[in-house]
Protein backbone atom coordinates (compact mmCIF):
# COMPACT_ATOMS: atom_id res chain seq x y z
CA UNK A 1 0.00 0.00 0.00
CA UNK A 2 2.90 2.36 0.63
CA UNK A 3 4.21 1.55 -2.84
CA UNK A 4 0.77 2.28 -4.28
CA UNK A 5 0.64 5.56 -2.35
CA UNK A 6 4.05 6.53 -3.71
CA UNK A 7 2.92 5.78 -7.24
CA UNK A 8 -0.15 7.99 -6.84
CA UNK A 9 2.02 10.78 -5.42
CA UNK A 10 4.22 10.50 -8.52
CA UNK A 11 1.16 11.22 -10.66
CA UNK A 12 1.11 14.88 -9.66
CA UNK A 13 4.67 15.65 -10.87
CA UNK A 14 3.72 13.60 -13.94
CA UNK A 15 0.71 15.84 -14.40
CA UNK A 16 3.01 18.85 -14.08
CA UNK A 17 5.00 17.60 -17.08
CA UNK A 18 1.83 16.74 -19.00
CA UNK A 19 0.24 20.15 -18.44
CA UNK A 20 3.58 21.98 -18.66
CA UNK A 21 4.31 20.56 -22.09
CA UNK A 22 0.85 21.54 -23.32
CA UNK A 23 1.32 25.13 -22.12
CA UNK A 24 2.98 27.97 -23.96
CA UNK A 25 6.71 28.48 -23.45
CA UNK A 26 6.09 31.66 -21.45
CA UNK A 27 3.78 29.93 -18.93
CA UNK A 28 5.22 26.43 -18.50
CA UNK A 29 6.80 27.07 -15.08
CA UNK A 30 3.63 28.60 -13.72
CA UNK A 31 1.64 25.61 -14.94
CA UNK A 32 4.02 23.16 -13.29
CA UNK A 33 4.09 25.22 -10.09
CA UNK A 34 0.31 24.98 -9.86
CA UNK A 35 0.66 21.20 -9.53
CA UNK A 36 3.45 21.49 -6.99
CA UNK A 37 1.43 24.10 -5.12
CA UNK A 38 -1.45 21.64 -4.85
CA UNK A 39 0.98 19.10 -3.40
CA UNK A 40 2.09 21.20 -0.46
CA UNK A 41 -1.21 22.95 0.29
CA UNK A 42 -3.34 19.81 0.25
CA UNK A 43 -0.82 17.64 2.08
CA UNK A 44 -0.72 20.07 5.01
CA UNK A 45 -4.49 20.53 5.15
CA UNK A 46 -5.12 16.81 4.91
CA UNK A 47 -3.10 16.16 8.05
CA UNK A 48 -4.89 18.96 9.90
CA UNK A 49 -8.56 18.32 9.06
CA UNK A 50 -8.83 16.54 5.70
CA UNK A 51 -8.64 12.99 7.03
CA UNK A 52 -11.13 13.79 9.76
CA UNK A 53 -13.62 15.41 7.35
CA UNK A 54 -13.35 12.53 4.88
CA UNK A 55 -13.26 9.47 7.13
CA UNK A 56 -14.26 10.58 10.61
CA UNK A 57 -16.91 8.66 12.51
CA UNK A 58 -19.05 11.69 13.42
CA UNK A 59 -21.19 11.89 10.27
CA UNK A 60 -22.78 15.30 9.70
CA UNK A 61 -25.85 15.03 7.49
CA UNK A 62 -24.22 12.38 5.33
CA UNK A 63 -22.18 15.16 3.67
CA UNK A 64 -18.99 15.37 5.73
CA UNK A 65 -17.52 14.22 9.01
CA UNK A 66 -16.50 16.35 11.97
CA UNK A 67 -13.23 18.11 11.00
CA UNK A 68 -12.16 18.33 14.66
CA UNK A 69 -12.65 14.67 15.61
CA UNK A 70 -9.24 13.63 14.28
CA UNK A 71 -7.76 17.13 13.87
CA UNK A 72 -4.00 16.89 13.32
CA UNK A 73 -4.43 13.09 13.10
CA UNK A 74 -5.05 12.82 16.82
CA UNK A 75 -6.25 9.32 17.81
CA UNK A 76 -5.56 8.21 14.21
CA UNK A 77 -2.03 6.76 14.36
CA UNK A 78 -1.40 5.10 17.74
CA UNK A 79 -3.40 4.20 20.82
CA UNK A 80 -2.66 5.22 24.40
CA UNK A 81 -0.03 2.48 24.68
CA UNK A 82 1.80 3.58 21.54
CA UNK A 83 0.56 0.69 19.38
CA UNK A 84 -0.32 1.48 15.79
CA UNK A 85 -4.05 1.55 15.23
CA UNK A 86 -5.48 -0.89 12.71
CA UNK A 87 -7.39 0.66 9.82
CA UNK A 88 -10.53 -0.51 8.06
CA UNK A 89 -8.54 -2.81 5.77
CA UNK A 90 -6.49 -4.55 8.45
CA UNK A 91 -3.15 -2.79 8.02
CA UNK A 92 -2.16 0.23 10.16
CA UNK A 93 -4.47 3.20 9.79
CA UNK A 94 -1.59 5.58 9.10
CA UNK A 95 -0.91 3.71 5.85
CA UNK A 96 -4.45 4.40 4.67
CA UNK A 97 -3.96 8.08 5.53
CA UNK A 98 -0.82 8.09 3.38
CA UNK A 99 -2.72 6.51 0.49
CA UNK A 100 -5.74 8.79 0.67
CA UNK A 101 -3.85 12.09 0.84
CA UNK A 102 -2.36 11.42 -2.58
CA UNK A 103 -5.86 11.23 -4.11
CA UNK A 104 -6.77 14.62 -2.68
CA UNK A 105 -3.55 16.14 -4.06
CA UNK A 106 -3.98 14.92 -7.64
CA UNK A 107 -7.65 15.95 -7.74
CA UNK A 108 -6.84 19.58 -6.94
CA UNK A 109 -3.90 19.62 -9.36
CA UNK A 110 -6.11 18.38 -12.21
CA UNK A 111 -8.27 21.50 -12.02
CA UNK A 112 -5.36 23.81 -12.83
CA UNK A 113 -5.27 22.79 -16.49
CA UNK A 114 -8.53 24.61 -17.19
CA UNK A 115 -7.14 28.02 -16.22
CA UNK A 116 -3.60 27.89 -17.58
CA UNK A 117 -1.66 31.06 -18.33
CA UNK A 118 -3.82 33.74 -16.73
CA UNK A 119 -4.27 33.24 -12.97
CA UNK A 120 -2.42 34.72 -10.01
CA UNK A 121 -0.47 32.06 -8.17
CA UNK A 122 -1.52 33.27 -4.73
CA UNK A 123 -5.20 33.11 -5.65
CA UNK A 124 -4.72 29.60 -6.99
CA UNK A 125 -3.18 28.47 -3.69
CA UNK A 126 -6.05 30.04 -1.74
CA UNK A 127 -8.54 28.29 -4.03
CA UNK A 128 -6.76 24.96 -3.60
CA UNK A 129 -7.06 25.09 0.17
CA UNK A 130 -10.67 26.22 0.23
CA UNK A 131 -11.85 23.91 -2.55
CA UNK A 132 -10.30 20.75 -1.15
CA UNK A 133 -12.00 21.55 2.17
CA UNK A 134 -15.45 22.39 0.86
CA UNK A 135 -15.68 20.15 -2.23
CA UNK A 136 -13.19 17.27 -2.15
CA UNK A 137 -13.37 16.19 1.49
CA UNK A 138 -17.19 16.19 1.57
CA UNK A 139 -17.46 14.25 -1.69
CA UNK A 140 -14.87 11.74 -0.49
CA UNK A 141 -16.97 11.27 2.65
CA UNK A 142 -20.20 10.99 0.69
CA UNK A 143 -18.83 8.30 -1.64
CA UNK A 144 -16.16 6.44 0.37
CA UNK A 145 -16.81 7.46 3.96
CA UNK A 146 -20.35 6.17 4.43
CA UNK A 147 -22.20 9.30 3.32
CA UNK A 148 -25.09 10.02 0.98
CA UNK A 149 -23.48 8.65 -2.20
CA UNK A 150 -22.15 5.46 -0.61
CA UNK A 151 -23.74 2.06 -0.21
CA UNK A 152 -24.70 2.70 3.41
CA UNK A 153 -28.26 2.26 4.61
CA UNK A 154 -28.62 6.06 4.79
CA UNK A 155 -27.37 6.74 1.26
CA UNK A 156 -29.31 7.60 -1.88
CA UNK A 157 -28.90 4.09 -3.30
CA UNK A 158 -30.62 2.54 -0.29
CA UNK A 159 -33.46 5.05 -0.58
CA UNK A 160 -34.00 4.20 -4.24
CA UNK A 161 -33.80 0.39 -4.29
CA UNK A 162 -33.88 -0.59 -0.62
CA UNK A 163 -31.42 -2.34 1.67
CA UNK A 164 -30.12 -5.81 2.35
CA UNK A 165 -28.34 -7.56 5.23
CA UNK A 166 -24.57 -6.97 5.20
CA UNK A 167 -23.91 -10.29 6.96
CA UNK A 168 -22.78 -8.62 10.19
CA UNK A 169 -26.17 -7.63 11.50
CA UNK A 170 -26.30 -4.31 9.64
CA UNK A 171 -27.93 -3.00 6.50
CA UNK A 172 -26.45 -1.79 3.21
CA UNK A 173 -27.91 -0.72 -0.12
CA UNK A 174 -29.14 -3.68 -2.15
CA UNK A 175 -27.58 -2.06 -5.26
CA UNK A 176 -24.58 -0.06 -3.99
CA UNK A 177 -22.91 2.59 -6.16
CA UNK A 178 -19.58 1.60 -7.69
CA UNK A 179 -16.69 4.07 -7.63
CA UNK A 180 -13.66 1.84 -7.36
CA UNK A 181 -10.93 4.49 -7.37
CA UNK A 182 -12.47 7.91 -7.94
CA UNK A 183 -14.66 8.50 -10.99
CA UNK A 184 -16.92 10.81 -8.99
CA UNK A 185 -14.56 11.82 -6.19
CA UNK A 186 -11.62 12.66 -8.46
CA UNK A 187 -12.49 13.14 -12.11
CA UNK A 188 -16.08 14.37 -12.22
CA UNK A 189 -15.20 16.49 -9.21
CA UNK A 190 -12.16 18.08 -10.85
CA UNK A 191 -13.78 18.29 -14.29
CA UNK A 192 -16.84 20.28 -13.27
CA UNK A 193 -14.67 22.51 -11.05
CA UNK A 194 -12.46 23.23 -14.05
CA UNK A 195 -15.48 24.16 -16.15
CA UNK A 196 -16.81 26.53 -13.51
CA UNK A 197 -13.44 28.28 -13.12
CA UNK A 198 -13.02 28.63 -16.88
CA UNK A 199 -16.41 30.33 -17.07
CA UNK A 200 -15.93 32.60 -14.06
CA UNK A 201 -12.34 33.66 -14.77
CA UNK A 202 -12.82 34.08 -18.50
CA UNK A 203 -10.83 33.42 -21.64
CA UNK A 204 -7.18 33.94 -22.41
CA UNK A 205 -6.38 36.90 -24.60
CA UNK A 206 -6.68 35.72 -28.19
CA UNK A 207 -8.81 32.64 -27.46
CA UNK A 208 -10.46 31.53 -30.68
CA UNK A 209 -8.03 33.55 -32.79
CA UNK A 210 -4.59 32.46 -31.60
CA UNK A 211 -3.36 28.87 -31.88
CA UNK A 212 -2.20 28.00 -28.35
CA UNK A 213 0.06 25.15 -29.40
CA UNK A 214 1.87 22.87 -26.92
CA UNK A 215 5.40 24.17 -26.53
CA UNK A 216 7.03 20.80 -25.71
CA UNK A 217 5.38 17.58 -26.88
CA UNK A 218 8.13 15.35 -25.41
CA UNK A 219 7.16 16.80 -22.00
CA UNK A 220 3.56 15.85 -22.74
CA UNK A 221 4.54 12.29 -23.62
CA UNK A 222 6.75 12.02 -20.54
CA UNK A 223 3.91 13.28 -18.37
CA UNK A 224 1.48 10.80 -19.89
CA UNK A 225 3.95 7.97 -19.27
CA UNK A 226 4.39 8.98 -15.61
CA UNK A 227 0.63 9.26 -15.19
CA UNK A 228 0.06 5.79 -16.66
CA UNK A 229 2.76 4.32 -14.42
CA UNK A 230 1.44 6.05 -11.31
CA UNK A 231 -2.14 5.12 -12.14
CA UNK A 232 -1.44 1.49 -11.28
CA UNK A 233 -1.08 2.66 -7.70
CA UNK A 234 -4.32 4.58 -8.14
CA UNK A 235 -6.38 1.66 -9.43
CA UNK A 236 -4.65 -1.54 -8.35
CA UNK A 237 -3.91 0.04 -4.98
CA UNK A 238 -7.62 0.65 -4.49
CA UNK A 239 -8.06 -3.10 -4.04
CA UNK A 240 -6.31 -2.50 -0.68
CA UNK A 241 -4.45 -5.82 -0.92
CA UNK A 242 -1.91 -7.58 -3.12
CA UNK A 243 -4.40 -10.10 -4.46
CA UNK A 244 -6.28 -11.17 -7.55
CA UNK A 245 -8.65 -8.23 -7.27
CA UNK A 246 -5.67 -5.88 -7.57
CA UNK A 247 -4.42 -7.90 -10.52
CA UNK A 248 -7.78 -7.57 -12.26
CA UNK A 249 -7.70 -3.79 -11.72
CA UNK A 250 -4.16 -3.67 -13.17
CA UNK A 251 -5.13 -5.62 -16.30
CA UNK A 252 -8.33 -3.62 -16.79
CA UNK A 253 -6.39 -0.36 -16.43
CA UNK A 254 -3.92 -1.37 -19.11
CA UNK A 255 -6.59 -2.72 -21.44
CA UNK A 256 -8.93 0.25 -21.22
CA UNK A 257 -6.06 2.72 -21.68
CA UNK A 258 -4.77 0.94 -24.76
CA UNK A 259 -8.27 0.91 -26.23
CA UNK A 260 -8.71 4.63 -25.50
CA UNK A 261 -5.52 5.49 -27.37
CA UNK A 262 -6.90 3.61 -30.38
CA UNK A 263 -10.29 5.33 -30.06
CA UNK A 264 -8.75 8.80 -29.91
CA UNK A 265 -6.35 8.22 -32.81
CA UNK A 266 -9.07 6.79 -35.04
CA UNK A 267 -11.17 9.91 -34.49
CA UNK A 268 -8.15 12.11 -35.21
CA UNK A 269 -7.31 10.18 -38.36
CA UNK A 270 -10.85 10.40 -39.71
CA UNK A 271 -11.40 14.03 -38.70
CA UNK A 272 -7.97 15.58 -39.28
CA UNK A 273 -6.09 13.12 -41.46
CA UNK A 274 -3.33 12.57 -38.86
CA UNK A 275 -2.74 10.57 -35.70
CA UNK A 276 -0.77 12.85 -33.36
CA UNK A 277 1.47 12.37 -30.34
CA UNK A 278 -0.71 14.82 -28.40
CA UNK A 279 -3.71 12.66 -29.31
CA UNK A 280 -1.98 9.50 -28.11
CA UNK A 281 -1.01 11.14 -24.81
CA UNK A 282 -4.51 12.53 -24.34
CA UNK A 283 -6.02 9.15 -25.19
CA UNK A 284 -3.91 7.60 -22.44
CA UNK A 285 -5.37 10.00 -19.89
CA UNK A 286 -8.94 9.57 -21.17
CA UNK A 287 -8.70 5.79 -20.84
CA UNK A 288 -7.19 6.00 -17.37
CA UNK A 289 -9.91 8.38 -16.25
CA UNK A 290 -12.72 6.19 -17.58
CA UNK A 291 -11.47 2.94 -16.06
CA UNK A 292 -10.77 4.50 -12.64
CA UNK A 293 -14.27 3.99 -11.20
CA UNK A 294 -14.72 0.68 -13.04
CA UNK A 295 -11.38 -1.10 -12.65
CA UNK A 296 -12.66 -3.67 -10.17
CA UNK A 297 -16.10 -4.21 -11.66
CA UNK A 298 -15.41 -5.05 -15.33
CA UNK A 299 -13.88 -7.89 -17.28
CA UNK A 300 -10.92 -7.10 -19.56
CA UNK A 301 -13.26 -7.36 -22.58
CA UNK A 302 -15.68 -4.93 -20.99
CA UNK A 303 -12.72 -2.64 -20.32
CA UNK A 304 -11.90 -2.58 -24.04
CA UNK A 305 -15.38 -1.29 -24.86
CA UNK A 306 -15.30 1.22 -22.04
CA UNK A 307 -11.87 2.49 -23.08
CA UNK A 308 -12.43 2.83 -26.82
CA UNK A 309 -15.62 4.82 -26.25
CA UNK A 310 -13.82 7.02 -23.71
CA UNK A 311 -11.06 7.82 -26.20
CA UNK A 312 -13.47 8.62 -29.00
CA UNK A 313 -15.80 10.69 -26.82
CA UNK A 314 -12.99 12.76 -25.35
CA UNK A 315 -11.40 13.34 -28.77
CA UNK A 316 -14.71 14.80 -29.90
CA UNK A 317 -15.42 16.64 -26.62
CA UNK A 318 -12.22 18.72 -26.58
CA UNK A 319 -13.66 20.76 -29.44
CA UNK A 320 -16.75 21.77 -27.46
CA UNK A 321 -14.91 24.72 -25.90
CA UNK A 322 -14.74 26.41 -29.30
CA UNK A 323 -18.39 25.71 -30.01
CA UNK A 324 -19.64 27.00 -26.66
CA UNK A 325 -16.97 29.63 -26.03
CA UNK A 326 -15.42 28.58 -22.72
CA UNK A 327 -11.62 28.55 -22.47
CA UNK A 328 -10.75 25.20 -20.89
CA UNK A 329 -7.08 25.71 -21.65
CA UNK A 330 -5.74 22.13 -21.42
CA UNK A 331 -8.98 20.17 -21.88
CA UNK A 332 -9.83 19.27 -18.30
CA UNK A 333 -13.51 19.28 -19.26
CA UNK A 334 -13.09 17.34 -22.49
CA UNK A 335 -10.97 14.62 -20.88
CA UNK A 336 -11.61 14.41 -17.15
CA UNK A 337 -15.25 15.46 -16.98
CA UNK A 338 -16.40 13.64 -20.10
CA UNK A 339 -14.37 10.45 -19.56
CA UNK A 340 -15.15 10.55 -15.83
CA UNK A 341 -18.88 10.74 -16.52
CA UNK A 342 -18.65 7.99 -19.11
CA UNK A 343 -16.60 5.72 -16.85
CA UNK A 344 -18.99 6.17 -13.94
CA UNK A 345 -22.13 5.66 -16.00
CA UNK A 346 -20.56 2.97 -18.21
CA UNK A 347 -20.32 0.72 -15.14
CA UNK A 348 -24.09 0.48 -15.34
CA UNK A 349 -23.70 -1.15 -18.76
CA UNK A 350 -20.51 -3.19 -18.40
CA UNK A 351 -20.23 -4.27 -14.73
CA UNK A 352 -19.60 -8.00 -14.90
CA UNK A 353 -22.22 -8.91 -12.27
CA UNK A 354 -24.75 -6.08 -12.14
CA UNK A 355 -24.40 -4.25 -15.47
CA UNK A 356 -27.21 -4.03 -17.98
CA UNK A 357 -25.28 -6.01 -20.61
CA UNK A 358 -24.23 -8.74 -18.17
CA UNK A 359 -26.79 -8.96 -15.38
CA UNK A 360 -29.67 -7.72 -17.50
CA UNK A 361 -30.80 -5.29 -14.78
CA UNK A 362 -31.19 -1.54 -15.07
CA UNK A 363 -30.74 -0.76 -11.37
CA UNK A 364 -26.95 -0.34 -11.38
CA UNK A 365 -27.22 2.04 -14.32
CA UNK A 366 -29.76 4.17 -12.46
CA UNK A 367 -27.59 4.32 -9.35
CA UNK A 368 -24.50 5.30 -11.37
CA UNK A 369 -26.39 8.12 -13.09
CA UNK A 370 -27.67 9.38 -9.73
CA UNK A 371 -24.22 9.55 -8.12
CA UNK A 372 -22.69 11.16 -11.23
CA UNK A 373 -25.35 13.88 -11.38
CA UNK A 374 -25.19 14.42 -7.62
CA UNK A 375 -21.43 14.97 -7.80
CA UNK A 376 -21.86 17.37 -10.72
CA UNK A 377 -24.44 19.48 -8.92
CA UNK A 378 -22.69 19.49 -5.55
CA UNK A 379 -19.25 20.45 -6.84
CA UNK A 380 -20.63 22.85 -9.44
CA UNK A 381 -22.45 24.87 -6.79
CA UNK A 382 -19.59 24.81 -4.27
CA UNK A 383 -16.97 25.80 -6.86
CA UNK A 384 -19.12 28.66 -8.15
CA UNK A 385 -19.43 30.07 -4.63
CA UNK A 386 -15.67 29.78 -4.01
CA UNK A 387 -14.76 31.28 -7.39
CA UNK A 388 -16.88 34.39 -6.82
CA UNK A 389 -15.81 34.69 -3.18
CA UNK A 390 -12.17 34.91 -4.29
CA UNK A 391 -12.80 37.61 -6.89
CA UNK A 392 -11.86 40.45 -4.50
CA UNK A 393 -8.46 38.76 -4.10
CA UNK A 394 -8.02 38.97 -7.87
CA UNK A 395 -8.01 35.98 -10.19
CA UNK A 396 -6.37 37.39 -13.30
CA UNK A 397 -2.87 38.66 -13.86
CA UNK A 398 -2.68 41.95 -15.77
CA UNK A 399 -3.08 41.99 -19.53
CA UNK A 400 0.56 43.02 -19.85
CA UNK A 401 1.79 40.13 -17.69
CA UNK A 402 -0.36 37.65 -19.58
CA UNK A 403 1.04 38.89 -22.88
CA UNK A 404 4.69 39.03 -21.83
CA UNK A 405 4.65 35.80 -19.86
CA UNK A 406 3.16 34.70 -16.57
CA UNK A 407 6.34 32.82 -15.61
CA UNK A 408 8.39 35.98 -15.30
CA UNK A 409 5.55 38.03 -13.82
CA UNK A 410 4.57 35.53 -11.11
CA UNK A 411 7.82 33.67 -10.45
CA UNK A 412 10.61 35.92 -11.81
CA UNK A 413 11.87 33.00 -13.90
CA UNK A 414 11.80 31.67 -17.44
CA UNK A 415 11.83 28.04 -18.45
CA UNK A 416 14.51 28.47 -21.10
CA UNK A 417 17.54 30.76 -21.27
CA UNK A 418 18.33 31.76 -24.84
CA UNK A 419 21.48 33.73 -24.02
Amino acid sequence: MLTAASLVLLMTPGLAFFYGGMSQQKSVLNMMMMSFGAMFVVALIYVLWGWSMSYGTENIGGVFANPFEFFGLKDSITDADGNFLAGAWGYPNVIDIAFQVTFAIITVALISGSIAGRVKYGTWLAFAGIWVTLAYFPLAHMVWGGGLLSGSEDGFAAKIFGTTDDGDGGLVASVPPIDFAGGTVVHINAGIAGLVLALVIGKRAGFGRVAFRPHNLPFVMLGAALLWFGWFGFNAGSAFAADGFAGLAWVNTTTATAAAIAGWLVVERIRDGHATSLGAASGIVAGLVAITPAAGALTPIGSIFLGVVAGALSALAVGLKFKFGYDDSLDVVGVHLVAGLWGTIGIGFFASETGLFYGGDYKQLVIQIVIALSALIFTGVITTIIAFALKPLGWRVSDEDEASGIDEAEHAETAYDFA
